[in-house]
């Protein structure tokens, strides 16, 4: 069954759910020609720039995976937040998660025009790394006094 009742957009979200990267050739069937993505540490245009980021992902991490959690659709915009689940391989811990958010433009066919994630790269991302992590802790508790 599926999850939103705009099929293009839950179509958008059992692709990103069941992404691997046997399905980066294909990346072009999300993602319109030009397509613009931006998060934290990027801001590319093109499917070419967009598989990169991805190709990136896997070999960097194990086990990546996203799971939407919420799932918000005006016209050819919505809104889903999400977690994004992986295991380090530079360092011996547990699965990690990643909370954040996309706000994705579709365009007439359906496709991604543009993605804009969302997500806290000191709080998600820098606090768990060994060594900087307990940096960034102390500066957060710092910025709260």
């Amino acid at each position: 069954m599926s999850r939103h009742a705009d099929a293009r957009v839950a179509r958008l979200v059992a692709r990103f759910e069941a992404l691997a990267p046997s399905d980066l050739p294909r990346l072009a069937e999300l993602y319109a020609d030009g397509a613009r993505f931006k998060d934290p540490f990027h801001d590319v245009r093109g499917v070419d720039a967009i598989a990169r980021i991805f190709a990136h992902m896997f070999a960097t991490l194990d086990a990546p995976r996203f799971v939407v959690r919420d799932i918000v659709v005006d016209g050819d915009q919505c809104f889903l937040t999400w977690d994004f689940l992986f295991r380090m391989r530079r360092f011996a811990q547990g699965e990690q998660c990643i909370h954040g958010g996309s706000h994705l433009k579709l365009a007439a066919d359906g496709r991604i025009a543009e993605h804009r994630d969302y997500w806290d790269a000191a709080e998600e991302l820098y606090e768990k790394l060994p060594g900087i992590g307990a940096l960034m802790r102390w500066l957060r508790r710092r910025a709260r006094s």
